[in-house]
């Protein structure tokens, strides 16, 4: 009877480590390049923050026809939509801007806004008039399609934010 043997050769361990550590770093590498939008968490008060975790719980799945996509760092104060992201900020500081008589402001859906054009082409706008200042920042590339954003995050904000003045 023959018997068949397979010898498997082994490979150091000193030549089976850098090789590794290439193919770590090579991962790593690849996997960091984050792509995910980034936004500046808010420090409101606690009475705000309750406020912005119940809208968080309310935010639409889709605006503007895009999906939730949050932004990093992970938080209930943020939230966004789509790639270049619509992103939203709850529990801002009251706009400087909203001093302003003259400063244009636009209504969707029963929910009051400050509009702030920005100078990339991207438009920023505040809620009024709610009890906690609600921030939408909305890309240059998105522009087009109006308030249709603010449209879709009414219902909510009027659900979690009450109407008043904010502190």
């Amino acid at each position: 009877m023959n018997f068949i043997r397979h010898r498997y050769r082994t490979v150091p361990v000193v030549v089976g480590v850098p090789a590794l550590a290439v193919v770590l770093i090579t991962a790593t590498g690849c996997s960091s390049a984050d792509d995910s939008a980034r936004a500046a968490v808010p420090d409101p008060g606690a009475k705000v923050t309750k406020l912005c975790q119940n809208l968080d719980k309310l935010l639409p799945s889709r605006v503007d026809g895009q999906d939730r996509r949050d932004p990093e760092p992970a938080s209930a104060l943020t939230a966004g939509w789509g790639d270049p992201a619509i992103i939203l900020r709850c529990g801002v500081r009251r706009p400087a801007e909203m001093n302003d008589p003259e400063a244009d402001g636009v209504e969707a859906d029963g929910v009051g806004w400050l509009l702030q054009k920005q100078d990339d082409g991207s438009f920023r706008f505040t809620s009024t008039l709610r009890t906690a200042y609600v921030e939408v920042a909305i890309p240059k590339d998105r522009t087009g399609d109006g308030v249709a954003p603010l449209v879709d995050l009414a219902l909510a904000v009027k659900k979690a934010i009450p109407e008043g003045i904010a502190d």
